[in-house]
């Protein structure tokens, strides 16, 4: 499928590459990435064969975020118009909360706005030391969208991601680790190869198990105890019935490697 903002090419090795890709631009969330992003992530959920994915973007940017020249184009109307663009742009996001291939990000140059909240929802997030990340939102007035204060709040805790999105804070590499906003750290020219380096280490892994674990992590401290622990159990009893936990009891009991086919 051809895309105007992404790219989406889905390796031999499992491991699809979801990229931003409109690089002269700054790769912005436009109305086209609002729709594809939905599309995208309707194919992967498609997609036996995709045991991880690998968010990462062309050009200098990560991403500028939010289209600030496509809303200062429909001023008039744009109430209605976010209705809209958000409609697609959430499918999306949601979807790809629901996979069971965990997603790594890879961070490079500059993350405003809702490319922060959308990094911030993926399990492993791999950061250039120089890039400076933004809360943005608040700056032009503007309150965030696509799971934002869930995803932040997650990583940062509830006080850290209200103080970042209040004060539109721009954090560097290291505040951003240190607040729980990025899992890792590495040098600018490698922060691809070490990000796609763990998601093929994902991909080689139990792909069904992992997806129970992701979609069990969104509701863990909103559903309250005892549904969660029934969650877990049911969750625990879809994982057991995989060919991949049969392989690993029996990797465990032989003293081998398991080999897991994501299945």
């Amino acid at each position: 499928m051809h895309y105007e903002s992404l790219q989406l090419d889905i390796r031999d090795n499992g491991v699809a590459h979801l990229v931003l890709n409109q690089p002269a631009l700054g790769n912005p969330f436009n109305a086209a990435f609002c729709r594809e992003i939905a599309e995208a992530a309707g194919a992967l959920a498609g997609r036996r064969d995709v045991r991880a994915v690998l968010l990462r973007a062309n050009g200098p940017y990560f991403s500028v975020g939010g289209d600030i020249k496509m809303f200062s184009r429909t001023l008039d109307t744009l109430p209605e118009q976010i209705r809209t663009w958000t409609g697609g742009l959430h499918l999306g996001v949601a979807r790809l909360a629901r996979l069971d291939a965990p997603i790594v990000a890879a961070i490079h140059g500059t993350a405003m706005g809702g490319a922060v909240g959308l990094a911030a929802g993926c399990d492993l997030v791999y950061c250039g030391r120089s890039v400076t990340l933004g809360a943005a939102y608040t700056t032009i007035g503007y309150t965030c969208d696509m799971g934002a204060t869930f995803t932040l709040a997650s990583r940062m805790g509830l006080a850290r991601a209200r103080r970042f999105l209040l004060l539109g804070e721009l954090l560097s590499a290291e505040q951003a680790e240190r607040a729980g906003l990025v899992d890792y750290l590495v040098d600018d020219a490698a922060v691809v190869a070490e990000a796609e380096a763990a998601a093929i280490r994902l991909a080689s892994g139990p792909t069904r198990a992992y997806g129970e674990l992701r979609r069990l992590m969104t509701s863990a401290l909103g559903a309250g105890f005892e549904r969660q622990m029934e969650d877990e159990v049911q969750g625990l009893i879809r994982a057991a019935s995989t060919a991949d936990a049969r392989e690993g009891i029996s990797a465990f009991i032989e003293w081998r490697p398991a080999q897991f086919r994501g299945r």
